[in-house]
């Protein structure tokens, strides 16, 4: 259709409010285009789209492109008048949401998981912990003390420090402790209306904010769980936990935006914004990563129930159930469970430009998750003790990590049934950034299922009596 505008656009307190688009495609034969002059509008004239005679809408007449061929672009602009003021543009997105529903059925279903492995840890803490604990307690004789096997026996060597690079899971701890406070911090202010959609960039420079802000909790959370370990070079880990990560995301960054400059894409960020964002790493996050580095090394050990042998205890063979990679695979299912749901529409938001402002069913879903990824560790670990397997830490990292697995799985998936991209460039623009998400995720939720199992392992074998 072809019809102007009756509304005067001048007046100064005129503005949109609200756009709706339909979209319709009708064959150029059915239009019966009569061109007297091409370039000059006011002369080109299209028989069935004016006041007299409509467009028809016939399922014929819809035009197909297949291959070449001429399509007619042309539009019907309508103005309408609206009550509503414009500091209140925004609020059709904030309530009477049609998805609500699902959102809503998400919370159901993450609860479920959250509520079934509490059950499965209030069992476990409740009742066979309790009628362990005060089964060893009751020990009289060394002979009783021998026949008894499970986790009680590995309490001399359950807090030894991992064989395999205890610097680095220090280093990638201390990381997904920083990435869980700024997500959390970030969550609380979107859910306090800070974050309004109106603001265009503000949650994105909100994170980066955050992120940098919270480097003092990446080097606290890094230095206690180093000198734990026994850890000395601590110039080191400091460093290591300021770069590894911030640099990992920075190189792939600095790739991404130099394809898309070369694609000349509208998406490049100014080499300007690079330098900022380059300063506001090394200038402010790496400081403040030294600054939490000072302070959590100054703080004592963090005292632990039990005293570790000097000589290790030889782990029995595992079970096939038992290995670490089938329990590393089952450990992410749940808490990917728990936000598949809501996930879809991140990812709609992020891909194919819909706003998303439901924040509190967010930070639910979220919290909901955190408590599901330390349950399943927790859960997991203390099957692997029972195994009279003391090699804890790097697991209960992976387990609850693999969670990161399960979310880079599903973006192949919503690649191949919801984005329609054939360019190479953009696959691969769309595949680093899900990788850099995924990375972020694995340290989160790693970082939250190890300092899980690190306060279960200490409650559990402080209950007991060893001599």
């Amino acid at each position: 259709m072809h019809k102007k505008s009756s509304l005067d656009l001048g007046v100064s307190n005129r503005f949109i409010i609200l756009v709706a688009v339909r979209t319709r495609s009708t064959d150029r034969n059915s239009f019966s285009l009569i061109r007297q002059a091409v370039f000059d509008t006011e002369k080109t004239v299209l028989e069935t789209c004016n006041d007299q005679r409509q467009v028809s809408h016939e399922v014929d007449a819809f035009q197909t492109v297949e291959g070449e061929g001429e399509v007619i672009f042309t539009y019907d602009v309508e103005w309408k008048e609206s009550d509503v003021p414009w500091s209140s543009r925004w609020d059709v997105y904030f309530s009477g949401n049609p998805d609500d529903e699902i959102h809503y059925f998400s919370i159901v279903n993450s609860l479920m998981i959250a509520l079934f492995l509490t059950g499965v840890v209030a069992m476990i803490m409740l009742r066979t912990l309790r009628q362990d604990i005060s089964n060893y307690n009751e020990m009289q004789t060394l002979e009783e003390a021998q026949e008894e096997s499970g986790w009680k026996l590995v309490h001399g060597d359950v807090f030894r420090p991992p064989q395999t690079s205890p610097m680095l899971l220090a280093v990638l701890a201390g990381s997904g402790a920083q990435l869980l406070a700024m997500s959390t911090a970030i969550l609380t202010f979107a859910l306090l209306g800070f974050m309004s959609p109106a603001n265009r960039g503000g949650l994105l420079t909100s994170l980066l904010l955050l992120f940098v802000f919270m480097g003092s909790v990446a080097g606290y959370s890094s230095a206690r769980l180093y000198k734990l370990f026994g850890g000395k070079d601590w110039r080191r880990n400091t460093i290591l936990t300021a770069t590894v990560f911030p640099g990992v995301i920075f190189v792939m960054f600095s790739i991404l935006n130099v394809v898309a400059m070369l694609e000349n894409s509208s998406t490049a960020v100014p080499f300007v914004w690079v330098l900022c964002l380059l300063v506001l790493w090394l200038g402010v996050s790496s400081p403040l990563v030294f600054v939490g580095s000072y302070f959590g090394f100054k703080r004592e050990v963090l005292g632990m129930p039990t005293r570790t042998n000097q000589i290790a205890r030889h782990i029995p063979e595992r079970q096939w159930w038992g290995h670490p990679l089938l329990c590393i695979a089952v450990g992410g299912i749940l808490p990917f469970g728990a936000v598949c749901i809501e996930l879809f529409f991140i990812m709609s938001a992020l891909w194919l430009h819909q706003i998303y402002y439901v924040f509190g069913f967010l930070i639910c879903v979220f919290f909901i998750m955190g408590i599901t990824c330390a349950e399943i560790a927790i859960v997991l670990t203390y099957f692997q003790l029972c195994n009279e397997d003391y090699q804890w830490w790097w697991r209960s990292f992976f387990t609850s990590g693999s969670t990161a697995v399960y979310l880079f799985i599903y973006s192949i998936w919503y690649f191949a049934s919801k984005l329609q991209i054939d360019a190479a460039v953009s696959i691969f623009i769309y595949f680093t950034y899900m990788g850099m998400i995924s990375m972020a995720f694995f340290l989160m939720t790693g970082a939250i299922g190890l300092f899980a199992c690190l306060w279960f392992t200490r409650t559990i074998y402080g209950a007991i009596k060893v001599d």
